[in-house]
């Protein structure tokens, strides 16, 4: 799921089946005949179109690919253009916010395999087991756990789950709490009138999470699509490919948001984080020739 979520699994074995976690319910996407999928889940719908609903606000096939890229990026930067074609199909997937919260503060400054480790270990711990059939298959899952399953963790339990980071656990008790207190209402930052910078600046008052962190939960979590993080790869792509940022020696918080506001220059303002994943994703394979997400 390029990046933006770890309750996802493909079954290297069958090599058709696509597995993830949604709102604690099993989804199962099967490869039938290309380019045809079927999608089985453990949620009983009341009919199809309330299904599709479900599906197209969950994967953002609501926003227009046509519309995500402002029509002078392609004349400005055509050779861009032709090189994100292939990607302009990926998605921001509209997940639940409390576990944005907590993946995006178990992803720090870790490789992908590691944050799917942590993840898996706190699921297996704090989550709920399951075992159901599904696609003719028996399957068994735990589910995200709940803010107040991990609000009442103990740091020296939960550190085992978090590469034995005893700081970055006791973040997440408190992230939890938080939640569980009222005190940070993830629902309010979801509110589009809510001003982008006061959002981030509520997150940021958290233990453990920083401005990227706070725009990543901001983007894959509370569907605020001008939310735009910058990391290592982006900055190299707004280096490599817009010249942005070479002058930097460090990405303080000045430096980032000078950097976010250049972008803005060159994309649509109110969905420059879900183009930024595209040019992300675009600049991982096509130029790093990376392939882990």
């Amino acid at each position: 799921m390029s990046g933006q979520s770890f309750m996802w699994n493909y079954d290297a074995k069958t090599k058709d089946l696509l597995s993830g976690i949604i709102d604690d319910e099993l989804y199962i996407i099967q490869n039938a005949t290309d380019p045809e999928i079927i999608i089985h889940s453990t949620k009983q719908y009341a009919d199809t179109s309330a299904f599709m609903n479900f599906i197209s606000n969950y994967f953002s096939l609501d926003i227009d690919t046509g519309t995500i890229f402002p029509i002078e990026f392609k004349e400005r930067y055509p050779n861009i253009w032709q090189l994100i074609q292939p990607y302009m199909a990926t998605k921001v997937l509209r997940q639940a916010p409390f576990e944005v919260l907590v993946t995006f503060m178990c992803a720090q400054g870790l490789g992908m395999s590691v944050i799917r480790r942590q993840i898996e270990s706190l699921t297996r711990e704090k989550g709920i087991l399951h075992e159901t059939v599904l696609a003719g298959r028996p399957f068994a899952y735990h589910t995200f756990p709940s803010p107040e399953a991990l609000a009442a963790s103990a740091p020296e339990r939960l550190k085992l789950c978090t590469n034995n980071n005893c700081i970055r656990a006791n973040n997440i008790i408190h992230a939890a709490q938080e939640v569980v207190s009222g005190s940070l209402d993830l629902e309010t930052l979801r509110d589009p009138h809510m001003p982008l910078a006061e959002a981030r600046e509520r997150l940021c008052a958290l233990p453990g999470i920083g401005m990227k962190i706070a725009d990543c939960i901001l983007l894959f979590g509370l569907n605020r699509f001008d939310a735009f993080p910058i990391d290592t790869h982006v900055r190299q792509y707004l280096s490599g490919w817009f010249s942005f940022g070479n002058d930097f020696h460090s990405l303080s918080q000045k430096n980032y948001l000078d950097l976010q506001a250049r972008v803005c220059d060159i994309l649509s303002p109110e969905l420059a984080g879900f183009a930024g994943h595209i040019l992300f994703h675009c600049w991982r394979k096509e130029i790093k020739q990376l392939n882990t997400y």
